[in-house]
């Protein structure tokens, strides 16, 4: 039993621990200009979730709920979703800055709505997200098929990383993948698991319906998750999601420039140029994945308003860059290959090769500017 002082003792110290932190938490809750009350939350009950209403259609294309098949896989996929309410979420509020611009382009080539539900299940509307098979991006390109569709892949460039770009490719496989299927549920299985694998199914199977195709995990999967997602996030109220406008994010807005490269030129420079930081460059232009951007033309996205006055702060500070480091650079020319570079200044082709973050399969062009010494 505690003797009166340090009875007294222990008392002043809780009050002087828990007094501050009830008045604080008195200010968060009653003065509005600091924050909003946290409300309690009201979700609807797993058994209600999966209830699933009809008629459904994806695509245009009903969905055979009839199926005792197709109902518990949805079921399935919309009781998972739901149950992961913070990723589904983020869904939802990343829908805000990805969406416009995909519902844009998918009316423009006259394509379904629905498709945009492919990069939610595809990268969770992350840009830069990759997978162990080697797809990288929203959309997630596979390295073969983002260069079949115009997409830069190299050591320096990865447009796949880029969202305009790669939404711009993806619109254009889907159509040629529809032009080859004749179905968008097929077209969306397709761009899972590649043309030539649904083909052979196809023809296995002597079936032409998505619904009733056996077909590798993942992909039968797919449409049905992208049904499911679609059923959520164009309705979450139902699922207990009761967001206000501003809790979706924003289209990021910016300007584009045109940027002739002669050599390597660091990212630091254009961030000056457009009075911005380095950060801020990496975040707009996540396709380039070095510090440096290489020998070429290339199109950047900079803070909006930038652009204008662009061009005369960026004349100085790559004419300093280019007077520091002159005779430390190498100029590339016809009939040069890295390893006459690199015995013509007495160095390692190893050495030449860390220096512009190359490989020995790497392509050099006349014109490119190669360092030789820092």
């Amino acid at each position: 039993m505690l003797r009166l002082p340090r009875l007294l003792s222990a008392l002043v110290i809780f009050l002087l621990l828990t007094v501050p932190a009830l008045g604080q938490q008195s200010v968060a809750v009653n003065d509005s200009r600091l924050a909003q009350a946290l409300v309690a939350a009201e979700f609807p009950s797993v058994e209600s979730v999966a209830r699933i209403q009809g008629p459904l259609t994806f695509c245009g294309e009903p969905v055979p709920l009839q199926l005792p098949d197709v109902r518990e896989r949805i079921e399935k996929e919309i009781l998972l979703m739901h149950w992961d309410r913070a990723q589904t979420l983020l869904w939802i509020k990343r829908t805000g800055r990805y969406f416009p611009h995909i519902e844009s382009l998918l009316r423009a080539n006259r394509m379904p709505d629905d498709l945009k539900y492919l990069p939610v299940i595809e990268s969770a509307l992350r840009l830069s997200v990759g997978s162990n098979r080697g797809a990288r991006g929203i959309w997630q390109f596979i390295r073969s098929t983002g260069r079949k569709y115009g997409l830069e892949v190299d050591g320096y460039v990865d447009e796949r990383r880029n969202f305009y770009s790669a939404t711009k490719a993806a619109i254009r496989y889907l159509s040629d993948l529809h032009d080859q299927f004749k179905s968008w549920p097929l077209a969306a299985a397709a761009y899972n698991m590649g043309e030539n694998g649904l083909e052979k199914a196809i023809k296995k199977q002597e079936i032409r319906d998505y619904y009733q195709l056996h077909l590798p995990t993942e992909t039968e999967r797919y449409v049905i998750r992208a049904i499911a997602a679609k059923m959520l996030l164009s309705n979450p109220d139902r699922y207990g999601f009761r967001l206000v406008p501003q809790d979706f994010y924003r289209p990021i807005r910016f300007d584009r420039i045109r940027l002739r490269c002669r050599g390597y030129t660091p990212l630091m420079l254009v961030a000056k140029a457009a009075n911005t930081t380095y950060k801020n460059i990496r975040d707009l232009n996540p396709q380039f994945i070095r510090d440096r951007l290489p020998h070429g033309t290339h199109m950047l996205f900079i803070p909006e308003g930038a652009a204008k006055g662009f061009a005369e702060r960026y004349k100085p500070l790559i004419e300093q860059y280019r007077a520091a480091h002159k005779g430390k650079v190498h100029k590339v020319r016809r009939g040069d290959t890295l390893l006459r570079i690199a015995q013509r200044y007495h160095m390692s082709l190893t050495k030449l090769l860390r220096l512009n973050n190359l490989t020995r399969k790497s392509t050099i062009h006349p014109g490119q500017t190669l360092i030789i010494r820092r």
